[in-house]
């Protein structure tokens, strides 16, 4: 997958093979607690066992008693040639259903944003926060990770970032490909008007002065 920006640089899309899971390496808002027979999912050191519970209310309810008032979501998934998760369900009976919830108590988030109080549009910030997660989450159970590598019209690597979770065209990859050779358009001239400074105050010819490269414009 590659898409040219312009006629002397290429952005090539690329997918991640290695992407960190976030659930893992990042620091995160919310808990996620999932359970399911044949895979591991979510957060490992939530400290709830399937076994105690016999239904998702009785767990919701456990974890409101553990950590106070909370803004709690429903997890679902979705198996059928891969998996896929969100918050608001599958329309497939078959291959779908809940495996989870995921959670932020009051009391964390007002230390998260040094809140005195959660208002009830803070309360709707901290569920857009928590599907946000999902999301995420989600991007990287279904392999959609990608890095991108900058080449000139030669061919040649000048730059390349990895781990952007989600599409291309809206994780945030083309607009950092795009600064990055924005950058390097400007750094390209700025070498070049330096050196044809150099060439006016020595008097070169002008059948001597090197024209401004592809990578200036």
């Amino acid at each position: 997958m590659s898409a040219k920006t312009n006629t002397n640089y290429t952005v090539k899309v690329i997918i991640d093979e290695c992407p960190e899971n976030p659930r893992e390496a990042w620091d995160n808002l919310g808990t996620m607690v999932c359970f399911h027979s044949r895979y591991k999912l979510g957060d490992e050191d939530h400290g709830y066992n399937s076994r105690d519970f016999s239904g998702w209310d009785e767990l919701e309810r456990e974890i409101i008693s553990d950590h106070g008032d909370c803004v709690i979501l429903p997890m679902y998934m979705y198996d059928h040639s891969g998996i896929t998760v969100n918050t608001t369900g599958f329309s497939s009976p078959w291959d779908s259903g809940q495996i989870g919830l995921i959670f932020i108590s009051l009391k964390e988030a007002r230390k998260a944003y040094s809140w005195k109080k959660v208002t009830k549009a803070r309360r709707a910030h901290l569920e857009l926060m928590l599907r946000s997660e999902v999301s995420l989450y989600d991007s990287y159970l279904q392999g959609e990770v990608y890095g991108y590598k900058v080449l000139d019209a030669e061919g040649e690597e000048l730059d390349s970032c990895w781990g952007f979770y989600g599409k291309p065209e809206t994780s945030g990859l083309f607009d950092e490909a795009q600064s990055y050779i924005d950058w390097h358009i400007k750094d390209a001239r700025q070498k070049h008007f330096a050196k044809t400074k150099q060439w006016i105050t020595s008097k070169v010819n002008l059948m001597y002065r090197e024209p401004l490269p592809k990578g200036a414009y």
